[in-house]
């Protein structure tokens, strides 16, 4: 009786086992792994991408150092279609008189043929050395303002508003090439810092504000209430409705102050406000914009 009940309680043990494995193998499917028991397959795809990342890397710091020497060696490469011209007519010649074909071209005559289509790619490279040579981007540097230095803050304006204006002109002067900073509002200008030109007496020219409002480029920007960037302010015509700025004043931006001002900044260097410095220059406008019609609308300004 008891072996009966042992071998059946046997049986009973080895069935659940049997299912307890069963139940336990789709575990063992790859969707339930963790991480860490995946097949190999996807960490040799990493690596394969690390590898082509690697290279693309290897391929921008060549040329990075291809254009650097270039860059360093800018007399030489722009000489060396001279030098290959020239060594590659001499080694026409040479050959030719060493081959002992009679000097005179053959139009019947592979190598004459040759020679001639030689010597013409050798002298389109010296004609493309000398056009190298005499053609060189025009430098731009920095040109100190040709002016006298001023600073006029309208006597009736609030102490906040002076101070503000303050920050904005020192900002500005520190981190971009603004030499000169003119802010006319509500036809009034409120601020004159920096360099300005100078009249007979040697005093800095004094900001008609009428005037100035009366002109094109006034009305052009507050008509389009966008910035206004004349990069190479030599070449504009309407640099004579500036008069108060330095008379070699290499660029200048027109930002708007909401429809009733402008403010106007000059730089030393040909396109020396960057993108960067243009967003920030407007930014600023709009908070001088805030400011000004916050705390001047009720202010008796002399005109």
């Amino acid at each position: 009786m008891c072996k009966g009940v042992s071998e059946s309680l046997g049986v009973v043990i080895l069935v659940m086992e049997a299912g307890s494995f069963v139940r336990s193998i789709p575990l063992l499917k790859h969707h339930h792994l963790p991480p860490s028991h995946r097949p190999f397959r996807h960490y040799v795809r990493v690596s394969a991408n690390l590898q082509e990342r690697g290279s693309y890397k290897g391929g921008i710091k060549t040329r990075e150092l291809i254009s650097e020497w270039v860059s360093n060696n800018d007399d030489s490469v722009r000489s060396l279609p001279i030098y290959v011209g020239g060594i590659s007519l001499l080694g026409v010649l040479f050959n030719r008189t060493l081959s002992g074909i009679a000097p005179v071209a053959d139009a019947s005559s592979s190598q004459s043929r040759a020679d001639l289509l030689t010597i013409g790619l050798a002298v389109t490279n010296i004609l493309a050395g000398l056009v190298w040579l005499s053609i060189r981007p025009k430098s731009i540097s920095v040109v100190p303002p040709r002016g006298v230095e001023c600073q006029r803050i309208h006597s009736n304006i609030p102490e906040r508003v002076a101070s503000e204006l303050t920050w904005a002109w020192e900002s500005l002067s520190t981190t971009t090439c603004c030499r000169s900073l003119v802010v006319v509002y509500d036809g009034i200008c409120v601020l004159q810092i920096g360099y300005a030109s100078s009249n007979e007496g040697g005093e800095p020219t004094v900001v008609d504000s009428s005037k100035l409002m009366q002109g094109s480029i006034y009305q052009g920007v507050v008509k389009s209430g966008s910035q206004s960037y004349l990069a190479n302010l030599s070449l504009y015509p309407g640099k004579s409705e500036l008069p108060f700025l330095p008379s070699n004043t290499q660029a200048v931006i027109l930002q708007p102050l909401g429809d009733k001002g402008i403010a106007i900044l000059g730089g030393d260097t040909i396109r020396g406000f960057t993108t960067s410095d243009q967003a920030w220059i407007t930014l600023i406008g709009e908070k001088l914009d805030a400011t000004l019609s916050k705390h001047m609308t009720s202010l008796p300004l002399a005109r």
